[in-house]
């Protein structure tokens, strides 16, 4: 059976909908997160949206943060998260000392940063400010534009973008920015 016409949709293509088809929602008269009619979310909102997806693969059940990267000309370069190396199997009760455990996390923005070489970035966004480590490393990567959701108080960051002439900006509202809340500390 072939499925119906998705209702508010309508193609891209010449086909009509289907594999490799395109679809745009068909409400051009509603505002979007913009403010301004038949506009497309923008840079930072895209690049935060991906960032709170990839929050979502974090396997730390007290902080989930997530991280997304995009080149000079927005295209994705790839998207991470914090959470413990790659293959480790942590022993039973790993997780119920918070304070214990923290030292052994990997920051979504390191892991991030292991996806690309120095340049090949110009805009990161974090679902939480980079602590002052990690602003340090985006720093050191090239990175011009950095977005973040949840304020983190005690990061160094505005006054090391400050320095280093890197815009830091927070971004309020984004596509799944409702979710957020539910990410944070349990």
């Amino acid at each position: 059976p072939t499925p119906g016409p998705i209702p508010g949709a309508r193609s891209t293509g010449p086909a009509g909908p289907g594999p490799g088809v395109g679809l745009m929602l068909d409400r051009p008269d509603e505002e979007n997160l913009t403010g301004v009619v038949g506009e497309r979310i923008s840079i930072p909102e895209y690049a935060m949206a991906l960032a709170q997806v990839a929050s979502l693969r974090s396997e730390d059940p007290y902080r989930k943060v997530g991280a997304a990267a995009l080149d000079a000309d927005n295209r994705v370069i790839g998207t991470a998260y914090n959470g413990l190396a790659p293959g480790f199997d942590p022993p039973a009760g790993f997780w119920d000392d918070r304070e214990a455990r923290q030292k052994f996390m990997l920051h979504a923005e390191i892991n991030l940063c292991s996806l690309f070489r120095r340049g090949e970035a110009r805009i990161v966004a974090t679902t939480t400010m980079p602590c002052t480590s990690c602003m340090q490393t985006l720093c050191s990567y090239g990175i011009e534009e950095i977005y973040y959701h949840e304020i983190y108080r005690e990061s160094d960051a505005p006054e090391i973008a400050d320095l280093y002439g890197i815009k830091l900006e927070q971004v309020d509202c984004f596509p799944l920015s409702e979710f957020s809340s539910d990410l944070r500390e349990k």
